[in-house]
């Protein structure tokens, strides 16, 4: 980058039966465009191997991308493996995809620094993801 600092690091995952990834990899151009470096983990991930490859990529953020309906289910599954994790992470959890409204909160709650319906425009995509980079914490 121009300015001498590190690209964020952003992981895009899609976890458990959810097949379709068109989504993700329109979002994963938008964001390469933006200037950040961009891993896609592929379709049908554990939490448990999405968040060792979060760490092992050493990612500022890292995306979940979900169609099927089982957000919740599968954020709950996910952030206990965050929990259960030896060592605090140092990266920020945002959800995208198809979410009901009313669940936006809950997963807040648990942690998810932004949610991105389906109809997000790439710029809030884009700020949102940098927003939550920014935002980090360690043992997020």
């Amino acid at each position: 980058m121009a300015d001498g600092q590190q690209p964020i690091r952003v992981m895009l995952a899609k976890l458990g039966l959810d097949g379709h990834d068109r989504g993700v990899k329109v979002v994963a151009r938008t964001l390469r465009d933006a200037g950040m470096e961009v891993i896609y983990t592929g379709l049908h991930r554990t939490p448990e191997q999405v968040i060792e490859a979060a760490v092992q990529e050493d990612v500022d953020v890292l995306g979940v991308s979900i169609l099927s309906g089982a957000h919740l289910p599968i954020f709950r599954k996910l952030y206990q493996v965050l929990d259960a994790f030896a060592e605090p992470v140092g990266f920020a959890v945002v959800a995208g995809g198809v979410m009901p409204d009313e669940d936006e909160e809950t997963l807040k709650k648990m942690g998810v620094a932004a949610v991105l319906g389906q109809d997000t425009t790439p710029d809030t995509i884009v700020e949102a993801v940098r927003t939550a980079a920014a935002d980090r914490t360690v043992g997020v």
